[in-house]
């Protein structure tokens, strides 16, 4: 019904009390590995339930795209009977999820003194205990300031919530990583994992943070080149954006064959006393070298661009809208994609597991409504039909 059928998790239950980005990503991943995952909400939804983008009627098509795969329960959560019954069905299953962080009764301490061995993940937003999202977190770290036109002296944000997907990521790989320590040991885990950390240790890992400890330099904003290497957009005679990158000797001289320029760097190499096939000097004198190939981009329509860029070993691809991807055969021939009819939000490909696992991509199952599953889950943890009749009755669960 839920997850992959012979997944790698297939009988592992997992408990997810979550909004937004990192814990639902989480879920859902586990979901597509096989796991049994089940979101429980508070009634009438978390504060992601109707998060935009929405249908004319108000479904929130962000909420089912992170939730696909998983049951749903809906628990007054303010009340000891709803708060008593959640820590039935975590010490049931043994694992939770959240990033409702500081909420004694579902704390680390008080479901181990039930369940010894329980996995208990917890998202926040910094190491200290204060709140924290993905786009203050990012403002703080440094990206924005390195982001944008080399002339611009204000921040710039991106769209994509970087810190949260790789946070989601890093959860269930813990998940994963504490289900196989508990095979071997018996016991559990308590995890915690602040966003702010994961965006300081990738910044960290990827030597922004280093590079100033050593240097001393912040590095400075260059648009769309790329650092430390050569890449740069052109834009083609009938207005169509590509992006260039030449990593390796092969990819630069390729370029240069392409773009009739082979002599004409030699020269420019020469006059700046500059030895082009270093990477570093490339990207030193990027601005140089893009003025000898843009009037190549620019005598040429895209389609001759993308034929002649086609046969050579240079990286490249052009600027597309999601719109246009959405329409482009890399999403409407690719079998991560499957036809998916989510209820209340309509008939749409969407996007399984990015994994191939012995040769296919565990498929996209639709995402439940708000509760679809409280009565199912309920008999699982032994209740009667009277007695979840009662709960119904008085609100407890919806």
């Amino acid at each position: 019904m839920t997850g992959v059928a012979q997944g790698p998790l297939s009988g592992v239950r997992i408990i997810e009390i979550s909004s937004f980005v990192a814990v639902p990503l989480a879920g859902m991943t586990l979901a597509q590995l096989g796991a049994e995952v089940i979101r429980v909400d508070p009634v009438g939804g978390a504060a992601d339930y109707r998060r935009w983008p929405v249908t004319d009627d108000g479904d929130s098509i962000y909420w089912a795209g992170l939730n696909k795969g998983k049951q749903s329960v809906a628990v007054d959560m303010r009340s000891e009977q709803g708060q008593e019954l959640i820590r039935r069905l975590i010490t049931d299953a043994g694992i939770l999820i959240t990033n409702v962080a500081g909420r004694q009764w579902h704390s680390y301490d008080e479901l181990a003194a039930l369940r010894r061995d329980l996995i208990h993940v917890e998202i926040s937003g910094r190491a200290d205990g204060s709140t924290g999202v993905d786009y203050t977190v990012n403002a703080a770290v440094g990206f924005p300031m390195v982001t944008g036109p080399a002339n611009l002296s204000t921040p710039v944000n991106h769209v994509l919530p970087a810190w949260d997907v790789s946070c989601g990521l890093y959860a269930a790989l813990a998940v994963v990583t504490a289900v196989r320590a508990r095979e071997n040991t018996g016991a559990g885990a308590r995890i915690a994992i602040p966003l702010e950390n994961v965006a300081l240790a990738t910044a960290g890992n990827l030597s922004f943070l280093t590079e100033v400890m050593l240097g001393g330099r912040d590095r400075p904003r260059i648009g769309n080149s790329l650092y430390g290497q050569y890449g740069q957009n052109f834009t083609s005679s009938d207005g169509v954006v590509f992006m260039l990158v030449a990593l390796t000797g092969r990819h630069f001289r390729d370029l240069t064959e392409l773009t009739g320029t082979t002599a004409a760097v030699a020269a420019l190499g020469d006059a700046l006393g500059a030895d082009f096939t270093d990477e570093g000097q490339r990207y030193r004198h990027r601005d140089a070298l893009t003025g000898l190939f843009t009037l190549w981009f620019t005598e040429r329509t895209a389609e001759q661009i993308t034929a002649a860029l086609s046969q050579t070993s240079v990286l490249w691809d052009r600027y597309r809208t999601f719109a246009e991807m959405a329409a482009d055969p890399r999403v409407t021939q690719n079998p991560l994609f499957n036809t998916l009819d989510q209820p209340r939000i309509g008939r749409h490909l969407a996007p399984g597991l990015p994994i191939s696992i012995d040769g296919g991509y565990p498929p996209a199952v639709a995402a439940p409504a708000l509760g679809d599953h409280t009565a199912q889950v309920l008999q699982t943890l032994g209740l009667s039909g009277e007695q979840i009749d009662g709960l119904f009755g008085s609100g407890v669960v919806a």
